[in-house]
């Protein structure tokens, strides 16, 4: 397997995983944390988790974005191409405004020092990273 399918498999399989995540949220868990409070301050950076629906609709889009990064629908490949594409765009666009701070343009009232801290340091250069791997889907690389 080459470098590019290793970075597609990877952000297809972190995506999914991402997911997962926000569906488990959605449920009412606050794994990895202790409680609700604490992942609301370290993941939203507001005072409140938003509700089931809001982490539904995350979950099922990043689990189209994984679809996407993955060439799916193979019937389709412009499809594929063309949101694999927009998935790295979009992530590219959040790694940028959370590695300058400011991701509270995106999502008012992200602010709380926690989580512009482990903005910086992990969901940013995770967004990137997520968006070079899919940028390498969208170009055709590990197919």
């Amino acid at each position: 397997m080459t470098i590019e399918g290793i970075a597609v498999r990877m952000s297809v399989g972190t995506l999914t995983a991402i997911a997962g995540l926000h569906v488990a949220w959605g449920l009412g868990s606050s794994w990895p944390l202790p409680d609700r409070a604490s992942l609301a301050d370290a993941v939203v950076g507001q005072p409140g988790v938003p509700g089931p629906a809001a982490c539904f609709a995350v979950a099922g889009a990043l689990g189209t974005a994984a679809l996407l990064v993955a060439g799916r629908p193979r019937r389709k490949p412009a499809v594929a191409r063309l949101g694999g594409f927009g998935v790295a765009g979009v992530l590219g666009l959040r790694g940028v405004v959370g590695l300058v701070g400011r991701t509270d343009l995106l999502s008012p009232g992200s602010s709380s020092d926690r989580f512009r801290r482990l903005d910086r340091m992990a969901y940013s250069p995770l967004c990137l990273a997520l968006a070079a791997g899919s940028a390498v889907s969208a170009g055709g690389g590990g197919r």
